[in-house]
């Protein structure tokens, strides 16, 4: 492998999300005359070669994904720090939590001095519960201190999650820096004319903090006034302790609620044959289905959330309600039903905010100037 002025390591956990959420950031940072070195864990033949199509190198590694298991994590540090010590990057980045705790600690053992985490989401290990969850809280704030001690920058996706991570003195406010998501590529996304009828729409991972169940609540009730509406469901199982297994879809599915249309690798055609999108998901980084809705000229209906409310200006490109609120989903999806006329001039507010706020090439600009690629001087 030939190497080049600076090498840049990027750390993620799943191998399609480099391919879907970093590609563009890959390779803006190879345009800066960069060599990358990408990470993840269990990528199949076909991920490889994609990952391969944008990076100088990729390197496959263990890591359980959710919960904390003793041996497995300790298996995972050894192996980033076995390879940023045979890499010896100059700059490590990494998101989502394992990454970002593992690799924060796998820096000091390799005397890396510039790390980067890029915080996509707070996560169920932050959200509050009972005595074990509230452990589990405690041990994952513990975990990314230690980890985020010695970092360079810290980059959330919403400032609500910058000040959870400030005031529980996680990180300094010094060392926050805050972007627009992942962004999105306008040009991967075309408006697309509305189904008339009313046809709305949810992507996510099959978990329970997605607010799925809302959704199939939700539709019920408004099933009951309008037979004909349709809540369709796009998403994969997901093995986290807050996962929904696929009987609870089917019995959504068998009563008539939902239409489950499994999982998918590509989700403009979904999006196209929606007329409202719906999020009610209890927290977010920032929902990057919501910004791909918004790219394709959806209303938007999600919760008053961290990461969701900032997608939405409240009436003028969709509704924003309280999480975990049957009630208040079920009336805004009514709303949308009984006024058809305010769809198409929703849909075209959220285009017109994609374009302004969540362009992924002036996200990724804005991360380039963090991790100090860039010639402009971060503000």
């Amino acid at each position: 492998m030939k190497i080049k002025k600076n090498m840049i390591l990027v750390v993620g956990t799943l191998p399609s999300s480099l391919i879907n959420f970093r590609a563009h950031l890959l390779e803006e940072i190879k345009r800066k005359g960069c060599s990358i070195i990408a990470m993840a864990s269990k990528a199949d033949a076909e991920e490889v070669r994609q990952i391969e199509n944008v990076v100088d190198f990729y390197v496959d590694y263990d890591v359980e994904r959710s919960g904390l298991n003793p041996l497995s994590d300790l298996k995972t540090l050894l192996s980033f720090i076995f390879q940023f010590r045979s890499f010896k990057p100059d700059i490590v980045l990494a998101y989502t939590i394992k990454p970002i705790v593992w690799g924060g600690i796998a820096t000091r053992f390799a005397r890396i001095t510039s790390f980067y985490a890029l915080i996509t989401g707070l996560g169920y290990a932050f959200q509050k519960g009972g005595f074990a969850k509230n452990t589990l809280n405690r041990l994952v704030k513990l975990l990314y201190y230690i980890a985020l001690k010695e970092s360079k920058g810290v980059i959330f996706q919403n400032r609500d999650n910058m000040r959870v991570f400030i005031n529980e003195g996680i990180v300094p406010q010094e060392k926050c820096f805050l972007v627009n998501g992942s962004g999105v590529d306008l040009s991967h996304y075309q408006v697309s004319p509305l189904e008339p009828k009313p046809h709305f729409l949810l992507i996510a991972r099959l978990l329970g903090d997605k607010g799925i169940r809302e959704y199939a609540k939700a539709a019920e009730i408004v099933k009951q006034q309008y037979p004909k509406a349709v809540f369709e469901l796009v998403g994969p199982e997901d093995p986290s302790p807050d996962g929904i297994k696929l009987e609870e879809v089917n019995e959504w599915v068998s009563s008539g609620a939902i239409e489950y249309s499994g999982a998918t690798t590509d989700v403009r055609p979904f999006i196209e044959n929606c007329s409202i999108y719906v999020l009610p998901s209890y927290h977010e980084g920032m929902p990057r289905t919501v910004l791909e809705a918004m790219a394709t000229g959806r209303p938007i209906l999600t919760t008053d959330v961290p990461g969701c409310r900032e997608t939405v200006v409240n009436g003028e490109n969709g509704w924003l309600v309280e999480k975990a609120n049957v009630e208040q989903l079920a009336e805004r999806m009514i709303w949308f039903i009984e006024n058809q006329e305010q769809w198409s001039v929703m849909g075209n507010k959220s285009h017109s905010m994609a374009n302004e706020k969540f362009d992924v090439h002036k996200v990724n600009a804005d991360i380039l100037k963090i991790m100090e690629l860039s010639d402009e001087k971060t503000v």
